[in-house]
């Protein structure tokens, strides 16, 4: 197991359940609800686009890219930030982007172990597990039975390096692609990528399945 980079982060972490900016955001909300001003359905279904489908979208064409452009490919592993910015993918918590990518005898986790560090502009917001203690503590101890929490599970030679997210960079795995996609298009590419996958506690889906992993 190998883990990059000192966790030398230059904002506060948030060691409760709740900071206090989420204690102040989940008043004010309760407030505007009360009042009329905002549908917390409307709500829960936008929270919801930018967790699990607007934000992965963006990842999974940078790896479907990856994937069909060996130029791009090289490019994405040397500078992340300035091949995702090509794409058009950029903003807040991705100005410093390095993609690392799974192999046959390699697979790659990514977590942050002391907050929630994550790629919004490539994977939208972080899902509530990977912010919880559980797994910022069991990713780095046991990487292989964090994996087999969400049904992954690899064979013992696999290496399985554990990075570790700062408020400076921010990891986006590539994950292996599947067998029988030979002249598949960016798009159908794309359709394979999951969240998980690009996160790294899921693999690429096999031809004709859809949808992710979660523990």
């Amino acid at each position: 197991m190998a883990r990059d980079h000192d966790h030398d982060h230059d904002h506060p972490h948030d060691h409760s359940e709740l900071s206090e900016t989420e204690v102040r955001v989940r008043a004010l909300e309760t407030v505007l609800t009360e009042k009329g001003y905002i549908d917390p359905a409307a709500l829960d279904e936008l929270i919801e686009t930018y967790e699990t489908r607007v934000g992965p979208k963006n990842g999974a064409r940078v790896v479907a890219r990856a994937w069909s452009d060996p130029a791009f490919r090289t490019w994405l592993l040397e500078d992340a930030t300035a091949a995702i910015r090509s794409l058009g993918y950029i903003g807040r918590q991705g100005e410093h982007m390095v993609a690392v990518e799974n192999t046959a005898t390699t697979h790659n986790l990514v977590v942050c172990t002391l907050c929630s560090c994550y790629p919004w502009p490539v994977l939208g917001l972080p899902p509530v597990w990977y912010k919880s203690p559980a797994y910022r503590s069991k990713a780095v101890r046991d990487p292989r039975g964090t994996l087999a929490d969400f049904g992954v599970a690899l064979p013992e030679e696999t290496e399985i390096r554990v990075w570790d997210s700062t408020a400076e960079v921010r990891y986006l795995v590539v994950p292996m692609r599947p067998a029988g996609t030979e002249g598949w298009s960016e798009e159908a590419l794309a359709g394979l990528v999951s969240r998980d996958s690009m996160i790294g506690t899921g693999l690429a889906l096999a031809p004709g399945r859809t949808g992710e992993m979660k523990p």
